[in-house]
Parts: structure tokens; sequence; C-alpha cells
């Protein structure tokens, strides 16, 4: 049956809301729901009723129908937020922020009274997430970088330890860490600062499972405990001498071989700790995607130690040489050790590669060395998660991988090879997709999504640290000048 909301009784319906004599309005609008309970407009404006006579639940009901009825409503998808707000419901209302600013109605207000509600139940974490993306929305607003300071002082501390492979993998983490948290980094590599660190911070985070957590693990507890390993460290003898019991979470990027060569070597470590897995991210913001067409440049993208395994690379590319001598292949990477830099050189002479083999050594702009290839390929014998690769795949080049153990875990099959002869059938394949490859990295790979999980971690382990400790919330009125300011009331539509 066809309602029409245009009828004059209808419009008297909405003439008596307007008015305020909301329960004459809401019975003759609930007549046409009875007749069209699937109508969205009918939805939308009995829920706007229920809302301004204070049955906002119910309310909430009608919207969340009607939108599920009418997806890209702009006012139902307003009203419903609204709602969400009115009631504390915050969470729910954040679930729309990426339906709302893709039909263009997000915008910082509703960030910041998101905040206010966050803040109002103490949930500090989501509260500066709000707050930090209304200012990266709207960078005017003198008010808020005061206001997230006096928030951030009331979180937990945060100390970074690095060791092993130093600070590489971290510095992103670092930054998104520290718009959120006190954060104090110890980055020489010794432990002696560790008693310092561990009684001023209440999270301890250690980059490497090497010496320096190996000490923590044997200290008084006095603050909760974050060890990343990333591969090689599950094959030494670090991971034997840890006291896992005073580790609160094992962080590894989630390679199944390295964490069952770390099970190995500490058979019982699940029950002693916390073992969770969060993949490395690539900022895709840094890496320039290019719909390149297929050409004949392939691109070694690490340092050049036995592990990587380059002097397989080079058999490959004497094999591809013979069946198209047009192709290149460039290292990027510094020597490691000075044996396999004069085994190279030789096998680069001995099989007339000279001309077709280059050493460009370490690159400080991978980004622009890669917009001249083509091919990303990998010869380790091992690997955790090759960020290299993933970065190379977000500028659209095509990956070919070495089937190392584990490979299957990271890539798509199609992807690996296991010997010359298949590396050459990859290279020389028609199949050449610069679009798949940089979307395969950001659904799975992206630096968003890592830092979104070590979001989660860090609030999970801030809640544990206040519901252990006592902590008070944060009164919103006790930060005097930097209170948020009252936003104009849209009101439900």
């Amino acid at each position: 049956m066809s309602i029409d909301t245009n009828s004059d009784h209808y419009q008297k319906g909405l003439e008596l809301a307007e008015a305020g004599r909301l329960s004459e309005a809401f019975d003759i609008l609930q007549g046409y729901l009875r007749a069209a309970p699937n109508n969205p407009e009918i939805l939308n404006d009995i829920g706007a009723i229920l809302h301004a006579i204070g049955q906002t639940n119910e309310a909430i009901g009608h919207f969340s129908r009607a939108l599920s009825l009418q997806p890209d409503s702009v006012q139902i998808m307003w009203n419903l937020s609204e709602a969400y707000l009115a009631v504390g419901r915050a969470k729910d209302a954040v679930e729309l922020f990426g339906d709302m600013e893709r039909i263009g109605i997000f915008n910082a207000d509703i960030l910041n009274r998101a905040a206010n509600v966050f803040l109002e139940q103490d949930d500090k974490a989501n509260a500066v997430e709000m707050l930090l993306r209304s200012l990266q929305m709207s960078p005017g607003q003198a008010v808020l970088e005061p206001m997230i300071k006096v928030i951030r002082s009331k979180r937990p501390k945060v100390a970074f330890f690095c060791g092993g492979d130093g600070m590489t993998f971290l510095n992103d983490i670092v930054g998104f860490v520290e718009e959120r948290f006190e954060v104090r980094i110890f980055s020489d590599g010794t432990d002696t600062r560790l008693p310092e660190a561990m009684e001023w911070c209440d999270i301890c985070w250690f980059e490497w499972c090497t010496n320096i957590a190996v000490a923590a693990s044997k200290m008084p507890k006095m603050c909760k405990t974050i060890v990343r390993l990333h591969r090689y460290e599950a094959y030494e003898q670090w991971p034997q001498k840890v006291n896992w019991q005073n580790i609160d979470v094992l962080l590894t990027v989630g390679n199944e071989v390295t964490i069952q060569a770390l099970k190995d070597k500490v058979p019982s470590i699940e029950s002693q700790t916390s073992l969770e897995v969060i993949p490395n991210g690539v900022d895709l913001s840094r890496f320039e995607f290019r719909e390149r067409p297929r050409g004949k440049n392939i691109a070694f993208l690490a340092n050049l130690r036995m592990v990587k395994n380059p002097a397989f690379a080079i058999q490959c590319m004497q094999k591809l040489h013979y069946i198209d001598p047009e192709y290149r292949l460039f290292f990027a990477g510094d020597f490691q050790d000075d044996v396999l830099e004069q085994y190279l050189m030789h096998m680069v002479d001995t099989l007339g590669l000279r001309d077709v083999v280059f050493f460009d050594g370490a690159q400080s702009d991978v980004n622009s060395w890669l917009q001249d290839k083509h091919f990303i390929i990998l010869t380790s014998v091992c690997e955790g998660q090759p960020v290299g690769v993933l970065e190379a795949m977000a500028c659209g080049l095509k990956p070919v991988i070495h089937n190392f153990l584990g490979a299957e875990c990271i890539f798509p099959r199609e992807f690996l090879f296991n010997i010359a002869e298949e590396f050459c059938e990859q290279i020389i394949s028609d199949q050449y997709e610069p679009h798949r490859y940089r979307k395969f990295v950001e659904e799975k790979y992206s630096l968003t999504r890592q830092l979104c999980s070590v979001g989660k971690l860090f609030a999970r382990l801030e809640n544990e640290i206040g519901a252990g400790s006592g902590r008070s919330a944060i009164n919103i009125s006790s930060v005097g000048e930097f209170r948020m300011p009252a936003f104009q009331n849209v009101g439900i539509k």
C-alpha cells in the first residue's frame, strides 16, 4: 500500500509536532505507520517525536529501521547519530561516522560531542581518538590541543626500550602513542636505565626479544610489560632466558613458522603470557601508487646478508637473462658481509651479468627509487614479515617471492616460486595488475590497520591498570578553561 506523506492529514500531524502538541501528532503518524510499517519517512518522523518526548531509546529503534530501508538518507543517518549521543551510546554513533563522511554530513562538531560522551564515561582512549580526528579535520580549534594534553596526563605513562635491530619498525608506533600518552624512549640498546624507566612508567614496550627484555623480565614487576618479537629472536637463546610470567603480552608480527619456532624453544610460553599478533603496517601515504605499464626492471629491496639469499636472486637472473637479455636487476641495500660481497661480485662477473645487475646501495628515499621498477623479488631463506616487499607492492610492483617456509601465510600462492625456472615464468607472464598489488596491502597490511590494533592493545592494558589501581574518572569540569565548548544543538530533524 502506498502512503502519501505529503497529504494534508499527514502534514497536519507534522504541524502539530512543530507546535509542541506531540501526543496528538504521534497518534496521527502512528496510524500511518500501521498502514505502512516499512515506510522510512514515517519511521523517521515518529522517531523524531519519540526523541522529543524523552523516549530516545525507542526512537533509536525507529531510526535504525528507517536507515536499513533507506541507507543513504542524510536526515535519518544524522538523526540516528544524534539519538545515540543523547543516550550515551557514543560507540554506536562512531559506527555511523564512515557512512556519514561518505555522504558528506560528517563534521568536527559531532566528533567533539562524541568525545564529551566518552569522557563522561571515563573512556579516555576513545575520547582522545575523537579529539585527534576532530583536530585533523578542523585544525583551527585552539581548545583541543590543551584538552588532549589534559587527558593524556591522566592516562598511563609509556616507556619504549629498543635493542636488537634498532628503531626501524618502531618509529610509526612511537609517533602514534606519543599523541595519546606521555612517552619516554630509551634507544641506546642497553639496560642501564631500566630501573628508572620501569619505576616511572605504567606500560613498558620492549622492541625485539633480546637482552634488554630478558633483564626487564628478571626485575620485580612494577608495570605492564610488552615484548615484541619479529623473527630472528625466535631462533636465538633469548626467549629461553625471559621470565615470561613477568611479561603481560608477547607481540609477534604473525608469521606462523616464527611462532612455532618460539614455541619449540619455550613449549609452555602460551600458559605464561598472552601471545598476540599485530602484523607490521605500511604507511600508504608515503608510497605513491602508479598504474605502471608492464616493464623489465626488477627490484631487490633489503640489506645484503646471507639470510636474504641474494646469490639465488643472481642465479634466477642468469636464467631470465638467457630468455630475455633486456631485463635488469637492481639491488637496494648495503652489504652486511665482506665474504658475501666478494662472492656476489664474482658471480656477476662469472655469469656475464655486469651490464644486467646493479648494486645501488641503501636508499634514503625508497619511494623514488621504486618509481621506474616493475617487479619486487624476494629470495630469503627465512622471513618474519618482509616490509620492503609490501612497500613495493603498495607502489604497484608485482611481487615474485621465493617459497620460504611460511611464505604462504603472508602472500597468495600465485606470487610464490620454488625454482629459477618458475621465477622466470612469473616474470615473463602477461599477468600484471598493479592495482591488485596495492589493494592487497591496503586490505591486509596498512599502517592504519596496524596502529588501530596497537591502540586497542594499549586501551585494554589501560583498563586493566585502572581496574587495579582505583583511579578516578576525569572530571570534565576540573579542566577549567580547557573544558569542551558548547556546540550548537542541531537537534532531531
